[in-house]
């Protein structure tokens, strides 16, 4: 088998096909080299082939890719002075005729068996793999490749190969292998002792065990500088633990990048970008919070001074408590409530419709509006002074006195006595009108009546008790009555005195 290959391949110095392509039965290659009929046959069969018997353009069709001429295929026992041949224009358009076997035209297509043949090398969709079998260039797409077919995987623009290969067998050897065999697949020379490929003085041998490089820095995946010839790395790699490899360096691991407002840091080979979270849009160089624009419960957003917030339809405003959401808003004594849309519904309903607050609902002409509630009626708004706003009220403080709670004026202390404005505070949304506190007044009133009504039973209970009883004396009934009675009092004085106050 061994000297096959060397037979095939010492033919192959000689006579080269411009391309082949094999199946996992047959091999087809297309020769450029003009020959008659009987000079084709001959150099097929010194490959252990013979000239294509058919035409198949489904099967061998590719093959004449941007090609042009005429070429033998059959053979030479055709019937008469003719033998067949196909014609091709620029790989299309194939015709066949007969033209004289004695015509020197300017090729031919053999065909092989395709006994053992090996796979396709793995893994080299990552790295290209050339495949030459001898007498020809197979085609990598084939699939399937012939017995002593040499694989060179080599990455593009890279001085030396990463690998050889050699089909012995439906098995690939790599190289270096026998050195009988085309030096074992050595670029020099091939040690038949130790089965190494050698270099000659002053080279060295390259990580793939086949190539010589006089260049010390060949091994570097990014070179090396004199005196020393260590290897060293582009800016954004670092050296490998095998001291030649270069490995990417990964900035946004290692932090202090990408470091503004809403930045966010994206690895790349041998850089990073800084790019926009998400929520964030690039505005004039700078990523800029767009998030609350997707929770506006209007769906308006404005921006200002480089903010966006939301904005609110007509009639409502952003609310204090929330950024995202809007209340309803009225600047003046009376404005109309919003209320579902149903007219007929708002005349029977009042509930149906909403006012902002520190307003009340009233009905005019069937219409319900939104009046302003004047929280300064109530007496306990505010210790002093109360200025009645729209939506809510104001306490201010006389002379001498300090705002405190916002309702409360207290005397500032010793040290800090002074003529004081008075002081005012925002508007306090929420007032509790006068007739809350007149509710609030019958509550604890009924409240009192109940306890009176639960004290008499009480007390008759208690009586009942001591005249039923021998063991206890008239005398420690009456004190247990009179100490019930003081504990009585003391609450009723309690209630009188908060109901005063209030």
């Amino acid at each position: 088998m061994i000297a096959l290959i060397l037979l095939l391949y010492g033919l192959q110095e000689t006579v080269v096909a411009l391309r082949g392509y094999c199946t996992e039965i047959q091999c087809y290659s297309l020769f450029l080299e003009a020959k008659d009929v009987n000079g084709a046959q001959k150099r097929c069969r010194d490959f252990d082939g013979d000239l294509m018997l058919i035409l198949d353009l489904e099967d061998q069709g590719h093959l004449f890719t941007g090609l042009s001429g005429t070429f033998w295929y059959g053979t030479s026992g055709a019937i008469g002075p003719n033998c067949n041949s196909f014609s091709v224009w620029q790989g299309e358009n194939v015709t066949t005729q007969t033209t004289p076997c004695g015509d020197k035209l300017q090729g031919f297509l053999c065909q092989y068996t395709n006994a053992n043949p090996c796979r396709a090398i793995p893994g080299g969709a990552r790295t290209p793999v050339r495949y030459t079998s001898p007498g020809f260039e197979v085609d990598p797409a084939s699939g399937y490749f012939p017995l002593g077919t040499l694989a060179v995987a080599q990455k593009t623009d890279a001085p030396h190969p990463d690998a050889k290969y050699l089909c012995f067998e439906q098995k690939w050897l790599q190289a270096p292998w026998n050195c009988e065999v085309m030096k074992g697949g050595c670029e020099q020379s091939c040690n038949s002792t130790s089965g190494t490929c050698a270099c000659p003085r002053g080279a060295h041998l390259q990580d793939n065990l086949i190539s010589c490089s006089v260049d010390p820095c060949d091994h570097c995946d990014h070179g090396c500088h004199p005196p020393t010839f260590t290897c060293q790395c582009h800016p954004g790699y670092r050296l490998g633990p095998d001291g030649k490899s270069c490995v990417d360096v990964d900035e946004c691991e290692a932090g202090g990048v990408c470091t503004e407002v809403g930045e966010e840091c994206v690895n790349t080979p041998g850089r990073f970008e800084c790019t926009c979270k998400d929520g964030f849009d690039l505005e004039e160089g700078k990523c800029v919070d767009v998030s609350i624009c997707l929770k506006c419960e209007h769906f308006n957003c404005i921006k200002s001074n480089g903010v966006y917030a939301c904005e609110c339809h007509e009639g409502f405003k952003v609310s204090p408590r929330d950024p995202t959401k809007c209340e309803m808003y009225c600047d003046q004594q009376d404005c109309l409530a919003n209320c579902i849309p149903n007219p007929k519904l708002e005349a029977m309903d009042i509930h149906q419709c909403f006012c902002p607050d520190g307003y009340v609902k009233d009905i005019l002409n069937k219409t319900v509006y939104c009046t302003d509630i004047d929280e300064c009626a109530s007496e306990m708004t505010c210790e002093h002074n109360c200025q009645n706003q729209f939506g809510g009220y104001v306490c201010s403080c006389n002379e001498g006195y300090e705002l405190f709670d916002e309702y409360m004026c207290v005397p500032p202390d010793e040290e800090q006595r002074a003529p004081l404005e008075p002081l005012l505070v925002d508007p306090r949304p929420d007032g509790v009108p006068c007739y809350v506190k007149v509710g609030s007044v019958l509550g604890i009133i009924l409240f009192l009546l109940l306890c009176f009504v639960l004290l008499y039973f009480l007390t008759r209970n208690l009586a009942n008790r001591c005249d039923s009883f021998e063991l206890v004396t008239l005398k420690g009934c009456s004190r247990d009555m009179e100490i019930l009675y003081l504990h009585q009092h003391r609450d009723i004085q309690a209630s009188s005195y908060f109901i005063t106050n209030n």
